[in-house]
């Protein structure tokens, strides 16, 4: 398969998921109405696994810019891959959020609150301070990159980052541990923004979330949509470098 169609399923198994269990938990008269963060942040961890179990031998499933430009910052990826990669995750998570609206197709107009609508497809920060929201998102990514590099070092005792990475997400163990890593930085991480930690993530539904007939959907909230996508993009470069400087 090509890689950049890998990078397009993948993400959007991501997203289809990962906002799957937001909405499933956010919208009115669903069967897991109100069952919670761990439910929430468990999803995404399953998420994350799944969709690297299934694409990681062909592309990587770097399914994040955040990852692919980390990656190529510190000479681990190719610069020339970079635009198909981030162009098929973006696209990507765009699909999978239309096959969230479709699943859930009878509770949009169920659920009054457009806020709710919004949290199923994009994320916004619990207190509404732009400052301490950058640092949220920056922080989670670099935990991510490092967390992920480090993991390829424990699993085949390598220390550069393509092959690190390639370690971590090509093991028959290494995509359900990426799920846990996720699954943390949402437990430690995820209460002040949502834990994007992903521009494609919360870009492509964003997207989804303006041009979807849903009925009393409100804003897309464009003026913060730059902070998750920025933020995320900071903080993975400036994991990948810490695990380059380090030597981990």
């Amino acid at each position: 398969m090509n890689p950049y169609l890998a990078e397009f399923v993948g993400t959007a198994m991501l997203v289809a998921f990962g906002n799957g269990v937001v909405a499933n938990v956010v919208l009115a008269r669903s069967k897991g109405q109100n069952s919670g963060w761990i439910v929430i942040t468990a999803g995404w961890g399953c998420a994350v696994a799944i969709a690297v179990y299934a694409v990681g031998r062909i592309s990587g499933a770097h399914l994040n810019p955040a990852v692919t430009l980390g990656l190529a910052c510190i000479g681990a990826f190719n610069w020339n891959l970079v635009p198909g990669y981030i162009l098929a995750q973006v696209a990507g998570a765009f699909v999978g959020q239309i096959i969230v609206f479709l699943t859930y197709l009878a509770h949009w107009g169920e659920t009054p609150d457009p806020a709710a609508k919004l949290a199923c497809h994009s994320t916004s920060p619990a207190i509404p301070k732009m400052g301490p929201a950058f640092l949220t998102e920056f922080i989670g990514t670099a935990a991510l990159l490092f967390g992920v590099l480090s993991l390829g070092r424990v699993t085949a005792g390598v220390a550069t980052g393509q092959e690190a990475w390639a370690s971590a997400v090509g093991t028959w163990f290494g995509p359900a541990l990426v799920g846990v890593l996720v699954f943390a930085l949402g437990m430690s991480f995820g209460g002040p923004t949502g834990y994007a930690i992903n521009p494609a993530r919360d870009l492509g539904p964003r997207l989804a979330h303006a041009v979807l007939p849903i009925r009393g959907k409100g804003s897309s909230n464009w003026g913060y949509a730059w902070l998750p996508v920025i933020a995320p993009i900071c903080g993975g470069v400036a994991g990948a470098f810490l695990f380059k400087l380090l030597g981990f």
